[in-house]
């Protein structure tokens, strides 16, 4: 642990040094709210991306079916109550009194039309394989909306809170790509310009049906490197930055101008292997990764321990937590040998894929763990875009490796283990009949003890086959103003009208 954090300390510390601070004058905090995402947002089409950069700003702008309060449970939004009409149809009763920021009524046909949108394959959605159970929707009234599912679907509800109702007007008439560069929504921050590699406008939305927003204008900016979003913070410059390490959070203990917020989260960190390419096609070599991550000793000697190394691909937030998984101890000599037994064919050169958005420290430190054991691991930067293209690419095309974090912001199994795991998904690059049976048949049933029994099925196998390594739970760091009230939430969400100023 103290060598893993000796080791990349040093690096760290001369990163953060060597970085120049972006020039520019203090804002008026209660006016104009600056936000410092890591990079611009790959899209603002609330149904064609889901990433964190992404999500922080089009949340703002799109009211949700359902969504989360600050104590995680699931309340109403544009829906304001539902009931099941059986085991595989569900009605939602939706508000009377919405408008989009063009001043056209939020209908019925709306919700209807982007439940229909986000579940079409050909939009090809990275958030399909969350919704593909269900098989339709129409609106039945003026303000209900009756939804249709393969079969029982228990992880519902906790998925339609990150189902964005769109515009059906809007969207058919300029179609996906116009709309992404200029969307609207009925949120409460409209939007108003995107300079590409810069910033993201949103205007507050006076006419909006709920909370307002408490600042006229937000601006979500693109600072890739986290030494200069503090320095933003620290200077004025910035009212909020996001996905600060533990270093950079304790340069903020005692600041007199700025405050870190930690939150840990149910989002899992893990190392993702790919099956199909060597040389991890060898059960040997993934056996070896797994005996050669020392995860006690990149939450504690590197991430402060804030972060939680996990056994599986969940958190204890998540329903489908599995308790006893022990996964792979820590132990290199064991990798060594596998990788001996191996052969010549374990040390060809492998791809660690990673972007911007990630800790370095933690990418970096894997690669030297990797390299102590015998393997020949070689990083590969890009930008979040290109990442999450690659990420969801052919198997055979896509990186040997790769690291990552996963949230559904649903805290249930299903969003989890199904997008990363079974076979259908673009995210997938595990191949296991019985996984795919087994997470069909978790995701079919409304019988929690019948789910439970099929997820820790998943979570044993994953264990064993090592196609993934889970890492930890992750804590997210976020640096604030002394004077922003906000309190970060599990899911991540970046709620603007849930955020106050105090003088």
């Amino acid at each position: 642990m103290t060598r893993i954090r000796n080791r990349w300390l040093g690096a760290a510390l001369g990163l953060a040094l060597g970085t120049a601070v972006l020039a520019a004058a203090p804002v008026m905090a209660k006016d104009r709210f600056v936000v410092d995402l890591v990079n611009e947002p790959s899209s603002l089409d609330p149904q064609l991306q889901w990433n964190p950069d992404s999500y922080y700003v089009y949340r703002n702008v799109f009211d949700n079916l359902v969504t989360r309060d600050d104590k995680g449970e699931i309340v109403p939004q544009v829906a304001t109550a539902w009931k099941y009409i059986s085991d595989t149809e569900i009605e939602f009763q939706i508000r009377d009194d919405i408008t989009f920021h063009d001043g056209q009524k939020l209908t019925a046909e709306d919700v209807a039309y982007s439940i229909r949108r986000i579940t079409d394959p050909k939009l090809a959605s990275p958030q399909l394989g969350q919704f593909n159970k269900i098989t339709g929707a129409e609106a039945t009234g003026p303000t209900t909306v009756r939804l249709k599912a393969d079969g029982p679907y228990p992880a519902l509800l906790a998925q339609l809170v990150k189902l964005s109702i769109v515009p059906k007007h809007v969207v058919e008439a300029v179609g996906n790509e116009a709309f992404n560069l200029h969307p609207v929504g009925s949120g409460p921050y409209k939007f108003d310009s995107w300079q590409r590699g810069v910033a993201v406008t949103l205007t507050r939305n006076d006419a909006y049906w709920g909370p307002k927003g408490p600042f006229q204008t937000a601006v979500f900016r693109a600072v890739p490197d986290a030494a200069t979003r503090v320095a933003d913070l620290q200077s004025g410059t910035a009212d909020l930055v996001v996905t600060l390490d533990s270093d950079l959070a304790a340069q903020l203990e005692g600041s007199d101008k700025a405050k870190p917020l930690v939150v840990l989260t149910e989002r899992v960190a893990y190392l993702r292997l790919n099956p199909l390419k060597p040389p991890f096609d060898d059960p040997k070599v993934r056996q070896a990764v797994a005996y050669a991550i020392d995860k006690q000793g990149l939450t504690e000697g590197i991430l402060g321990g804030y972060d939680k190394p996990v056994a599986e691909l969940l958190t204890p937030v998540h329903f489908g937590w599995t308790e006893g998984i022990e996964g792979v101890p820590y132990d290199p000599e064991k990798a060594k040998a596998l990788i001996e037994e191996a052969g010549p064919a374990a040390k060809t050169e492998a791809e660690l894929a990673t972007a911007p958005v990630f800790d370095q420290r933690i990418v970096q430190a894997l690669q030297q763990l990797l390299a102590d054991v015998g393997l020949n691991v070689k990083i590969s930067m890009s930008d979040m875009a290109t990442y999450l293209k690659r990420s969801q690419s052919n198997p055979q095309e896509g990186p040997n490796l790769g690291f990552g974090r996963w949230s559904c912001a649903c805290q249930d199994a299903d969003g989890v283990l199904f997008p990363l795991l079974h076979s259908s998904s673009g995210w997938s690059n595990y191949r296991n009949p019985e996984i795919d049976q087994l997470l069909v048949e978790a995701r079919s049933t409304l019988d929690e003890a019948t789910r439970l029994d099929r997820y820790a099925k998943v979570n044993r196998i994953v264990a064993g086959e090592v196609p993934v390594v889970p890492l930890y739970q992750a804590a997210i760091i976020y640096g604030a103003a002394k004077q922003l009230n906000w309190q970060p939430t599990p899911n991540e969400s970046l709620f603007l009208n849930r955020m106050s100023w105090s003088e």
